[in-house]
């Protein structure tokens, strides 16, 4: 016997669905996310290109002003390189996020008898789908340059899910900026002014040492710095230290502080 249900119930009744359709939801979210990478495969070009790019360039500029020569430079720019291309990928989060509100994809959804926060969550989803491939191909064009990573295949893959999780804890952080701003481009540039302070001024390219005394106190802060020392480590000498438990507990920090300001934000907004 078919009812109506009216628009009030029935969305007390999508904030009401189970912890199991909410997964089935955002993994169908995510699926989604990823069709869309595979009609526009042009939204791979950042994590495809660039971690060739920064790497060849990175190398071949600094490598034997730091190190003396490319070889020796590889140990210390492939953490590097691997942590600031996979890290500026979460940015792409917000952007999407905000150009799918702009676009009134995320009122159709409200129409859909889905569970509310499903369209974020796959969202957050599908791009670990990026930061993978960016990951797989930075350790590939540094493995076509001559290096070798000491650590062992298993500590390499380590590092790789090291990485992808940090930076899937960042992306809530630019969820949160894609759900208030205004326009896609306002966050795409709040973003860079955010990040691109801590990836540089970080150690992921040149020793700290080199650096002016005023400068290093905040290189040696950034979680940034932790994270590739944590990767350098990792791949480099197979060992895990206080870097790798910093880098962990930022990002579950950042989780817990940004997931539910995000979460009630989006919920506002939809």
């Amino acid at each position: 016997m078919n009812t109506l249900i009216k628009p009030g119930a029935e969305r007390r009744l999508k904030n009401h669905t189970s912890f199991g359709q909410s997964v089935r939801n955002s993994l169908t979210m995510a699926y989604r996310g990823l069709l869309k990478i595979k009609r526009t495969p042009e939204q791979l070009f950042d994590v495809t290109l660039q971690p060739i790019i920064f790497t060849l360039m990175f190398t071949y500029i600094f490598g034997g002003a730091i190190s003396g020569n490319v070889q020796n430079y590889l140990p210390v720019i492939i953490p590097g390189i691997l942590v600031q291309t996979v890290i500026t990928t979460s940015i792409v989060t917000g952007v999407q996020l905000r150009e799918d509100m702009e676009k009134g994809v995320f009122d159709r959804f409200k129409s859909l008898p889905i569970s509310r926060i499903a369209p974020l969550a796959g969202a957050l989803l599908a791009d670990t789908v990026r930061y993978t491939i960016a990951t797989v191909l930075t350790f590939v064009m540094g493995y076509i340059m001559g290096y070798r990573p000491e650590g062992g295949i298993g500590y390499v893959a380590i590092a790789a899910v090291l990485v992808i999780a940090c930076s899937w804890a960042i992306s809530w952080i630019f969820a949160f900026f894609g759900v208030i701003a205004r326009t896609a481009s306002s966050v795409q540039g709040i973003s860079m002014i955010a990040l691109f302070p801590l990836t540089f001024l970080s150690n992921a390219f040149v020793p700290v040492n080199t650096m002016p005394d005023w400068l290093q106190w905040f290189v040696n802060m950034n979680p940034i710095s932790h994270l590739v020392t944590a990767v350098r480590n990792l791949v480099n000498a197979g060992t895990m230290g206080g870097d790798l438990v910093f880098s962990l507990i930022g990002a579950a920090v950042i989780v817990a502080i940004f997931a539910p300001i995000t979460v009630r934000a989006y919920m506002r907004r939809t």
